[in-house]
This record gives structure tokens, C-alpha cells and sequence, in this order.
């Protein structure tokens, strides 16, 4: 009796159901057949799909202007740091140091290759960014003898042929090709910020307006032959007040030294620092002149 009485309805009870039955079919009817995709859906997506193309776009293009960019260089002058970074091996940047400490030059991409034993793969990387000077280039280099009467106008000269750098006036700078009397200012005015001078010519990076190519003639025609006396700091006893009379090391830079000194147990090489976070690695040789690790 009481399971029938649930299913007992009156007329109109059951009308509705009828009703309710037919409202359920006719719309899954709609939604089955019925397209309810309209044009602004559409349009919609394809705001949305150009919009995605362009921050692709402006993420390749940031991508290519933070790609760290090689510039011409001559490998004769290629330093520890530099090969590190230009994926040389240890190995073969000592290969390079020794021969070029016997006072030998490389002339060619194919003697670099020979005398340092890079794979094929590393120098066609690094060939199209090899820069020698004229007088390797033209074997028989033409002098115009009515501009220039210097017979060794293209040689690369001895250090004892170089002007010291630390007495070198404005005008005997201004005789490089590349250097006018705002150049030759701005090197004396940073000359003078240090009592004694410069420590080495790779110092010659910090100073603004010098390119690559205007530092490598530079070098040819000057050296630092009385360098500025300092007192090392010892890398692995350093306190963070003596590190921060660093060039270019700051508070928070000495901090991470500090750290990564720590974990490491004592720095075993310069080139640990390159792992220290924050650390101004095109800055590196320049640092390297101020500490010891004895």
C-alpha cells in the first residue's frame, strides 16, 4: 500500500511529467544538433591567437638581445677568463698562454687550431669573430710613405719599445688610431683617481668610450712598467669591509663571497668566484689583480 501510494498521481501531476519529459527531449535536441558557436566566438579566438603571436614574437626578440654577443678579437690576447668564457678548456687555454709566453703569435685560425687543439666545432664558432692586424693579413703590407714614415708602423712592438702607461701624456696616447683628446682625457682622469696609477692594462676596460679593438692598439704602443703598489687581500681570510674595497665589489657581492667561501671550504682558484651569485664576471680580471690566495 505504501509503495503504491508514490506512484499514484492526479491528472494534472501527470500532464506535467508529460510536459517536463518532452521540455527534457526537445532540448538535448537543441544542444545535439543545433551550432552554437557564433562569429564573435570566432573572432574572439582569433584576437586571442594574434595576441599569443606576439608575445612569442617579443620573447624571441629578448631572447636575442640578451644572447651574449662575441665580438672581433685578437686571439693572441685571449686571458684565462676569456677562454673560459668562450668555452675553451683548461687545457687548451694553457696551450695558447704557453706559446704565446715563448713570445710567438698565432697568424691564422689554422695555426689557433693547431697550437690549442680545439675541436673543428668550437673554432668554426669562434673563427668569424678572430680579428688579426693588417700587417698579418696583407703579407706585403702597402705603406704610404707620404702618411707614414714609420718603419714599424706594422709591427707589434717589444715591452721594452712601449711607453709606460703611468707616464704617458695626452698627446703620445692621441698617436693610437681610435684615441682623440676626449679619450685621452677620460684614460688620464681615471689614471689619476688611484695614487700611482694604473695596476695592469687590462684596467684600460673600465674606461668608457675604449672598444675592443681601441684597447688591443693600446697594448701594442703601452704598458703599465710601474705598476701602482698595492697589498693583495687574501681571498680566503678576506673580511667583507676589506672585500668591499674591490673594485667593483659591493657589500652584497662580498656577502655571497663570503657564503660561497664557506661552502666551498676555501676558494682552491680564482675561477670558483665566476659561481658566486651576483658576481661581475666582465669584470673578473680586473678584480683578480687585488687578491691572493695564499
Amino acid at each position: 500500500m505504501i509503495l503504491k501510494s508514490h506512484f499514484k498521481f492526479s491528472n494534472s501531476q501527470r500532464n506535467g511529467i508529460f510536459l517536463l519529459a518532452i521540455l527534457i527531449v526537445v532540448f538535448q535536441c537543441i544542444y545535439v544538433f543545433v551550432d552554437f558557436s557564433s562569429e564573435e566566438t570566432q573572432e574572439d579566438y582569433v584576437v586571442l591567437e594574434k595576441f599569443r603571436q606576439q608575445v612569442d614574437s617579443l620573447k624571441r626578440v629578448k631572447a636575442e638581445i640578451e644572447k651574449p654577443k662575441v665580438y672581433p678579437f685578437n686571439p693572441n690576447y685571449i686571458t684565462d677568463f676569456r677562454g673560459y668564457t668562450l668555452g675553451m678548456s683548461v687545457d687548451e687555454i694553457d696551450r695558447l698562454l704557453e706559446f704565446r709566453a715563448k713570445n710567438q703569435w698565432i697568424n691564422s685560425a689554422k695555426q689557433f687550431q693547431e697550437v690549442t687543439k680545439i675541436s673543428d666545432s668550437l673554432l668554426a664558432v669562434l673563427e668569424p669573430s678572430f680579428s688579426f692586424p693588417a700587417w698579418i693579413s696583407n703579407t706585403k703590407p702597402s705603406i704610404d710613405n707620404s702618411k707614414n714614415t714609420d718603419p714599424n708602423a706594422f709591427k707589434l712592438k717589444s715591452f721594452e719599445q712601449k711607453i709606460d702607461l703611468n707616464t704617458a701624456t695626452a698627446q703620445d696616447l692621441q698617436k693610437v688610431n681610435g684615441i682623440g683628446p676626449k679619450l685621452s682625457e677620460n684614460i688620464i682622469k681615471y689614471r689619476n683617481k688611484f695614487k700611482g696609477g694604473f695596476i695592469s692594462e687590462i684596467q684600460l676596460q673600465d674606461i668608457y668610450g675604449l672598444s675592443p679593438e681601441v684597447i688591443e692598439r693600446i697594448k701594442n704602443d703601452f704598458a703599465v712598467k710601474t705598476p701602482r703598489i698595492i697589498e693583495k687581500i687574501n681571498l680566503n681570510t678576506a673580511t667583507r669591509e676589506q672585500l668591499v674595497t674591490i673594485q667593483h665589489i659591493d657589500y652584497e657581492i662580498a656577502h655571497y663571497i663570503i657564503e660561497q667561501r664557506t661552502l666551498r671550504d676555501s676558494f682552491k682558484s680564482f675561477d670558483e668566484l665566476l659561481r658566486v651569485k651576483n658576481f661581475p664576471i666582465q669584470k673578473f680580471e680586473i678584480i683578480k689583480l687585488y687578491l691572493t690566495l695564499n
